[in-house]
Formats: structure tokens, sequence, C-alpha cells
């Protein structure tokens, strides 16, 4: 490799990874018009292993706008990422797959006092990258939960 074709790749590593923590913010904020900007034209989330939707950035930003109102403090962690370049069909060398872990923990809008989160849940998260006009873009997000933890919460009704 030359060193002109290493620098390319990390840059595009840095810019993937910029996206990536793009988007965990973009979540935490509610800001859903930064949302659905990372996303390409045709980019689609699947967020139905959570209890969610598929559907293309429009309609998924917009649910998400929806049920995340009960949380509005939350804070997502996205780590271990693992970034391949190239992996998506007819590759032109503008394509990339990300493979991250994440843990999210939030809390209820009714909580009182309490700083600590209410809801916890944990998984994997599948991205397919592609490199467009305007940067790197989300074309694929894959929610895969693996796990959630709600405490008990006497006279709620919400239970573990």
């Amino acid at each position: 490799m030359t060193q002109r074709v290493e620098l390319a790749t990390v840059m595009d590593r840095l810019a993937v990874d910029d996206l990536i923590t793009d988007y965990a913010g973009a979540v935490d904020d509610g800001d859903w018009e930064a949302y659905r900007r990372l996303f390409a034209p045709e980019g689609r989330a699947d967020y139905r292993s959570a209890g969610g939707i598929e559907g293309d950035a429009g309609q998924v930003a917009a649910w998400l706008a929806e049920s995340m109102r009960v949380f509005p403090v939350r804070q997502h962690l996205i780590v271990n990422r693992r970034v391949t370049f190239g992996l998506l069909e007819r590759d032109t060398g503008d394509t990339a797959r990300v493979r991250a872990d994440y843990v999210n923990p939030m809390r209820f809008a009714a909580d009182g006092d309490s700083p600590a989160p209410d809801f916890v849940c944990g998984g994997r998260y599948a991205f397919g990258l592609l490199r467009t006009a305007e940067g790197w873009r989300l074309r694929e997000v894959t929610v895969q939960e693996k796990w959630r933890r709600l405490p008990d919460r006497p006279g709620t009704g919400v239970i573990n």
C-alpha cells in the first residue's frame, strides 16, 4: 500500500467514525433533521428488534421523535467500532460497513429528582455506508437489541 492510499484510508476511517458519532448525537439530542441528513437518499433504518419500525430515514425519524418523548434524557454510547471498506455489492471503493456495540441509558420524563437512568438497553448496530458527493452517508442502519433493563418502579406498573 502506498502512503497516499494509507492516508486516504485513515481519512475515510475518521470520516466514518465522525458519521457514527453524529448519529448518536442526533438521536440523543432529538435533532431529527440532522438525523435525516446523515442518510443517503435511499437510506433505511431497522429498529424492529428494539420494538420499533423499519423504514426510510424520514419515517424512522418521525417514529423516533414520537417514541423518544418519554425519555428526555438519553445517552448513546457506541463502542467497539469495527470498520471495513468495500463490502457492499458492486463496490467501487466507496462503501463501508461498521459493526459496533451500544449501551443506551435513558430517563423517563416524570421521574422526579432521581439522576439514575430508568431504562438501559444494549446491543449491536450494523451500519452500511456509502460515499456520496456530500461525504459518507448511512445507507442502512440495523439495530440488534440484545438486552434491556427496567428498574422496579412501585406504583407505576413498570417492572423488570
